[in-house]
């Protein structure tokens, strides 16, 4: 696809669009986050798919008329934060959940013996999926208005024949017009990935909120647990691009065969 990109001087770094503050006093950011800004614009607009090769650094550095060096730390950053996949010899792609190894990055719950890719992958059973206006609560997470449209489910997600997490999600209605729960049923990849290749909408990053509850008597009957068991909460925000919000989870964990892992670096 022949596109024109704006054009940078590795001597005066330009602004991106949007960078001056409100004052009006320009905000300078170095070269190569100016880069990481218009790559990440071109990944946002879809010039670039999950999956696909993004052009080499050489061409890069070309477009945007700076060094390779600068573009090669802007691409460095990007698949920092799993946003591109470098493979060698083989170029640099847009990562894409899709993906055997990125298939589990937002599931944390890890058995207490062995791994979550002996266990194999989870049994899913959709209890709902329906259209329905957002409450502030939701509009708010979302950035939405209240009583925007949204898409509200409701699943339950199995491992070896045990109910082990609940989860609710609510989704913006426009950029998921036409998601059922048929859908959801038949699809057999990660969610995420359907997100990506049918709705153009990819997660790349989500912030939790994790608590100890007791579950109410419809959660409970889900997982076959008593309205006495101790569950995990997970609240997750998950956002695409530019950090708009595109998704709200809320999951309850049953911890009694597994464990919530997370690595801090």
């Amino acid at each position: 696809m022949a596109t024109t990109a704006p054009s940078l001087a590795d001597s005066e770094p330009p602004l991106l669009p949007g960078s001056p503050t409100d004052s009006g006093t320009p905000a300078f950011s170095p070269l190569y986050q100016q880069i990481k800004g218009l790559i990440l614009r071109s990944l946002q607009e879809g010039e670039w798919k999950p999956g696909e090769v993004i052009p080499s650094e050489f061409d890069l550095a070309a477009r945007f008329r700076v060094s390779q060096g600068t573009v090669r730390k802007a691409v460095d950053e990007l698949a920092s934060e799993n946003l591109l996949v470098r493979r060698q010899g083989r170029g640099t792609f847009v990562a894409t959940h899709a993906e055997q190894h990125v298939q589990y990055r937002f599931l944390r719950l890890q058995p207490d013996k062995g791994t979550t890719d002996a266990e194999g992958p989870a049994q899913r059973d959709i209890v709902e999926c329906r259209r329905a206006r957002a409450s502030a609560e939701i509009a708010r997470a979302l950035a939405l208005r209240t009583g925007d449209t949204v898409l509200q489910a409701r699943r339950v997600l199995s491992f070896s024949g045990v109910p082990t997490i609940c989860e609710d999600l609510w989704l913006p209605g426009g950029p998921f017009k036409g998601l059922t729960a048929e859908r959801l049923a038949e699809y057999h990849g990660p969610m995420y990935a359907l997100f990506e290749a049918e709705f153009g909408v990819r997660m790349v990053r989500a912030d939790e909120k994790i608590r100890a509850v007791l579950p109410d008597a419809s959660q409970a009957a889900l997982l076959g647990v008593t309205k006495a068991t101790p569950l995990l909460s997970v609240e997750r925000i998950a956002y695409t691009y530019n950090d708009v919000p595109m998704e709200l989870r809320r999951g309850l964990y049953r911890t009694d065969t597994h464990h919530y892992r997370n690595q801090l670096n």
